[in-house]
């Protein structure tokens, strides 16, 4: 990940009119996310299919969701598993649940999938 990240810097900074700015501000000038973050954005988008049915064969019992009844935050939280090895750390259920469940209400609770994308690109742009 980290050799695509020096990739795509190096790219931007080839773009005519942005050479004085930072990474950072290149990629909001032109509305990009970094890697990571498009790869956590994919994530939470698979996330919220599964969540919605799409994957009902093939994601028996990924994750599951947790009993709260605390108001903070979004309404649907999911459990994070416990192992024992630390590969499992890497999964993908583990590294999605985090992130889903900092997402706020209004993102969770989206309608459709568009609506969800158009959400998250505005909670993802809040976030360092």
């Amino acid at each position: 990940m980290e050799l695509s990240e020096r990739v795509q810097r190096k790219a931007m900074k080839v773009t005519r009119g942005l050479e004085h700015l930072c990474y950072e501000d290149r990629l909001k000038e032109l509305g990009l996310f970094s890697l990571e973050k498009r790869r956590l954005q994919g994530n939470l988008i698979a996330a919220f299919q599964y969540l919605k049915g799409a994957y009902r064969k093939a994601g028996e019992g990924l994750v599951t969701r947790a009993c709260s009844d605390r108001t903070s935050g979004n309404g649907f939280k999911l459990k994070k598993g416990r192992f024992r090895l630390d590969i499992r750390k890497k999964f993908f259920t583990v590294r999605v649940v985090r992130h889903w469940n900092r997402l706020p209400r209004e993102v969770t609770d989206a309608p459709s999938l568009e609506v969800f994308k158009a959400r998250l690109d505005g909670a993802l742009g809040n976030v360092v």
